[in-house]
């Protein structure tokens, strides 16, 4: 009988080809691993950053300050939005990078170390999950995932193919939220129980927009990528996918996945047992289809045999701060401008946005700015106690471990992004069925309940051919 290690190379040398041979049918790519590349002090990093119309930019931002990090190419959909960032490198004073339409052409390219995902949220897992085939090191924008069994599949290639991929929740990397998660650990506000992510973002109506032609060099199909192909609209692209379920999350998948982080984090939890869901698209009418105004609990079955509650809110319009989070006085960092759904300030001097967590103990509670700032307030009188402001740069971390190969010093591992991504999946689907779930964290499945298990893999969506998610990764 063959030995252990022996059945499985035979099983791994099986599973590399099937995966091969059927990626390298959607683009003529060898998806095969090169070797580990070893990096000394002097290496420069090659690094291809995907989607550029948004967060895309600030990747690009960042990336750039860095030394010995060279944005070697670039990739979009978009060929307007592509010229104009290249004008804005060349301004920047950056050499030219390639360009690419199609990933799977740039991740032929085996001088490229990494690629940074930036596109919008139906494409996130794919892409990640063929930059590991692929041999590169993956930093993927938050939520890692549009559902939650893609989620998985990309925590499963993350490890079969032995690559650094870190989760954009940028939260992770502050120095004044970590330093705040240390001395909650340390029992600064006594035994904690329940945590509350709070997502108060203004957003103004998107109105409706008729179907009409395709612009000029978008690459719409490609745009579409997983999801089903539909008619056109100015909704349905840049930006507003947000709030389409067959390509966004709601405002739960895009600011709050940040928020929902911070609170399971502070409560140094990870799957929930019960999880109940309430909100609505309330107020506009527009093409939204998720919800602007949702509320979820979540509850957690501690090994002492105690519970540990989670809750989570969004709210789109007129709205109050809570403690002090989105106030001038709360930290310098944390006062965040109103933004409308096209990521266009507001005008005028209306009320800022309330975006952050207020953790609860049985000595006090801590309240956390989602912008790099703390506060505490002790004991019955609540005086307050520590506090601290500091940022950090969860991209130069990624870079950092891409170089040293240590994939335990990630601020935020892919691993904790499913883990937190799937308290988001969760929320949503109980939302959308209309009822609580019951969850078992040891099998990682809903209880009792075919149609909300079907929304945790987009089941009724599907994967539009070749764009397909493997079932063996």
């Amino acid at each position: 009988m063959p030995k252990d290690s022996e059945l499985n190379r035979r099983e791994f040398l099986k599973s590399s080809a099937r995966t091969g041979a059927g990626l390298a049918a959607l683009g003529g790519i060898s998806f095969f691993p090169k070797p580990e590349r070893i990096f000394g002090a002097s290496d420069r990093v090659r690094l291809a950053v995907i989607g550029l119309h948004g967060q895309g930019w600030s990747h690009v931002e960042e990336y750039s300050k860095m030394p010995n990090v060279e944005i070697a190419a670039v990739c979009d959909i978009d060929e307007n939005v592509m010229n104009q960032r290249l004008g804005e490198m060349e301004k920047m004073g950056l050499k030219k990078p390639a360009t690419f339409i199609d990933l799977r052409k740039l991740l032929e390219d085996k001088s490229i170390d990494a690629i940074s995902i930036a596109t919008p949220n139906h494409w996130h897992s794919l892409q990640a999950i063929w930059g590991c085939q692929a041999g590169k090191d993956v930093y993927v924008e938050k939520p890692m995932c549009h559902n939650w069994w893609e989620g998985r599949q990309l925590v499963r290639a993350a490890q079969k193919y032995n690559r650094i991929v870190q989760h954009g929740t940028n939260s992770r990397s502050g120095k004044a939220i970590i330093e705040a998660m240390q001395k909650m650990r340390d029992g600064l506000i006594g035994e904690r129980y329940l945590s509350r992510g709070i997502c108060y973002k203004w957003r103004k109506s998107i109105g409706h927009t008729p179907e009409e032609p395709v612009p000029a060099g978008v690459h719409y199909d490609l745009w579409t990528g997983p999801a089903p192909l539909k008619p056109f609209t100015k909704n349905r692209f840049h930006y507003n996918w947000h709030w389409i379920w067959d390509t966004g999350n709601g405002d739960f998948g895009n600011q709050g996945i940040h928020e929902l982080d911070v609170a399971r984090w502070g409560l140094d939890v990870k799957f929930p047992n019960r999880i109940a869901a309430i909100g609505g698209h309330v107020m506009f009418d527009d093409d939204q289809q998720t919800p602007n105004v949702l509320n979820v609990a979540y509850e957690f079955d501690m090994p002492d045999g105690k519970k540990r509650l989670l809750e989570y809110e969004v709210r789109h319009w007129i709205t109050n701060h809570e403690a002090g989070i989105g106030t001038p006085e709360f930290g310098k960092g944390d006062v965040a401008p109103a933004l409308g759904n096209a990521a266009e300030p507001r005008k005028g001097k209306g009320p800022q946005n309330t975006i952050g967590n207020i953790i609860y103990g049985s000595k006090g509670y801590l309240a956390i700015g989602g912008y790099g700032s703390y506060r505490t307030w002790l004991g019955e009188d609540q005086e307050p106690g520590p506090h601290a402001e500091g940022e950090g740069n969860n991209w130069a971390n990624f870079i950092d471990c891409v170089r040293s190969r240590k994939k335990e010093a990630l601020n935020a591992p892919i691993e904790e992004g499913f883990y937190s991504c799937t308290l988001l999946h969760l929320g949503n689907a109980s939302y959308r069925v209309g009822r609580t779930l019951q969850f078992d964290p040891e099998k990682q499945e809903v209880i009792g309940d075919e149609e909300a298990s079907k929304i945790l893999r987009d089941a009724d969506r599907g994967y539009r051919k070749p764009y397909v998610v493997p079932e063996e990764v």
